[in-house]
């Protein structure tokens, strides 16, 4: 979860419980109703937290599926990079390799 989820969600944490301890104080309902209305917005609260919390989960998710993404696709340009130059090398190694062979019959004759 970023910075400014957690912010947003322990901000409208702290929001729904001072609301609820305000909403206690100035009650004109009986305990029974209270706490009937206490338990329903904290099952809704519940639910928006859950809710958010898998929102949260799913961005991350995605978002690691995509920089694995990336990162797979460079490590296969570096590897084709790699391998083109090893190529050269070896075909500058194999050249240089007949010239010496080369060199090296016209110093035995």
């Amino acid at each position: 979860m970023t910075n400014d989820s957690g912010n947003v969600l322990l901000a409208f944490l702290a929001g729904a419980a001072i609301g609820a301890g305000i909403g206690l104080l100035y009650a004109p309902n009986e305990g029974s109703e209270t706490r009937k209305k206490i338990k329903r917005r904290v099952e809704d609260t519940s639910h928006d937290i859950s809710e958010r919390v898998l929102h949260a989960k799913d961005e991350l998710t995605k978002s690691a599926s995509e920089q694995k993404d990336k990162l797979d696709r460079k490590l296969d340009e570096a590897i084709l990079t790699m391998n083109h130059k090893a190529d050269k090398i070896i075909d500058t190694l194999e050249r240089k390799l007949e010239d010496l062979k080369r060199k090296n019959a016209q110093l035995q004759t």
